[in-house]
């Protein structure tokens, strides 16, 4: 049986080989051998009022003589010891040498593995909690069609991706991307976040089976210039984890677009994903970030506040693909599409772009005008999100009939331009 003895220097624990057979007696004779404490000089208890300063009411001693089995005793229970204050340090051992110490009574020995061990050790994670990603061809097309032909990628850009995650197979199916307010440069994308719009954008989600499911920016083709390749720079290592962190699920997903040239001068957006390791995760979590970023920083790395082990050296520098967990990526074509004007871009989105978007779509029908989230993002600006966007929504889901009160009331919102 494994007892815990608790005294005023702390908390230890020792082995009673035969309780059943065993009297308090037994048990200080065990405390004297394996704690060092004198028997004669010990006080034991079940009460913890004995190793109080003062008492109003003394703790019972237990009787030296009182079998251990008629204890209200069983394997872990906590017993209480006190003995003069001054005993311990008259019947120590010789002080230890370094990282070993034997010393004083409720002190954990240390060993050089146990230090090692509470370093933060940074290594490549091989393998994701998202076993793959997939993208609406729409959806992905009007994010970097965006970028590609207004921003030209001279600037970042970045949007939120939702869809449905498959908790069997671990994967994510992104069918649209939210656009928040935001001020883009060549090195980074400010987000101005917006609560009351994403709060219509989450019950839109809600309303289609879908969820926030991860992150995508783009990176500005000047971004490189002056250093050598790299997949994230520390300013986006930074952003990418503080979404997942605040994402909370495992399979949340980083996207990348970039515009890559090839030696011929031929161009190419390509698309990547990935997950922050859970160490990144853990570490900002941690404030273990420096959030500060100077000009002459290098982009290849993230710096931390404090020494972390990477390579079995330590240093406050960590090379940013050591975070990375690379997702496996591909397409699809999903519920929704992407031709309504997108929001928070150089244009704002009115009821004027909505009744341009019904009279070009006139010839479909009605729930497939309204197939759109960006669409059901300005409804839901003028309807009732927890009444008339669940409904709509239902419809778009199932691809369903929209009742004649829905089509008047969208169609008259339009008209009133």
């Amino acid at each position: 049986m494994i007892l815990r003895i608790r005294s005023r220097d702390g908390m230890e624990r020792i082995s009673v080989p035969e309780p059943s057979a065993a009297t308090v007696s037994t048990l200080r004779s065990i405390i004297e051998s394996q704690l060092g404490v004198p028997a004669a000089a010990q006080t034991l208890s079940l009460d913890p009022n004995l190793l109080l300063p003062s008492k109003a009411s003394p703790a019972v001693a237990l009787e030296p003589s009182a079998p251990l089995s008629s204890l209200p005793l069983s394997n872990g229970s906590i017993l209480y010891l006190s003995y003069p204050s001054d005993l311990r340090r008259a019947t120590a051992a010789p002080p230890p040498p370094p990282f070993s110490p034997a010393g004083s009574f409720g002190r954990r020995k240390m060993t050089i593995d146990d230090l090692i061990a509470r370093q933060v050790r940074v290594a490549r994670q091989e393998t994701p909690h998202c076993s793959a990603a997939s993208f609406d061809r729409d959806a992905a097309h009007a994010f970097q069609l965006y970028a590609a032909d207004t921003l030209a990628f001279a600037v970042k850009r970045a949007g939120f991706l939702y869809g449905r995650v498959d908790e069997v197979e671990h994967s994510v199916a992104v069918d649209f991307i939210y656009e928040p307010p935001q001020q883009g440069s060549e090195d980074a994308s400010v987000l101005f976040r917006n609560p009351d719009e994403e709060a219509l954008v989450e019950a839109i989600a809600a309303s289609l089976g879908m969820r926030r499911v991860g992150f995508i920016f783009t990176q500005a083709v000047g971004r490189k210039a002056g250093t050598a390749e790299y997949t994230m720079s520390g300013r986006e290592v930074l952003q990418a984890v503080e979404m997942q962190a605040e994402g909370g699920i495992p399979e949340w997903v980083t996207a990348i677009v970039k515009l890559e040239v090839a030696e011929d001068g031929a161009a190419d957006v390509h698309f990547e994903a990935f997950q922050m390791s859970d160490m990144c995760v853990r570490l900002f979590k941690e404030d273990w970030f420096v959030t500060e970023f100077g000009e002459d920083d290098d982009p290849r790395v993230s710096r931390m506040k404090k020494d972390v082990v990477v390579g079995g050296k330590d240093t406050k520098e960590v090379d940013n693909d050591f975070f990375l967990v690379p997702v496996k990526i591909s397409d699809h074509q999903g519920p929704l599409s992407s031709n309504f004007p997108i929001e928070n871009r150089i244009t704002s989105v009115t009821t004027k772009a909505l009744k341009t978007h019904l009279e070009r779509t006139k010839h479909q029908p009605f729930v497939k005008r309204i197939s759109d989230f960006h669409l059901l993002l300005l409804l839901a600006r003028y309807l009732d999100v927890n009444a008339d966007i669940p409904t709509l929504a239902e419809c778009v889901q199932k691809q369903a009939s929209v009742p004649d009160g829905y089509q008047f009331l969208i169609e008259s919102l339009a008209a009133a331009v």
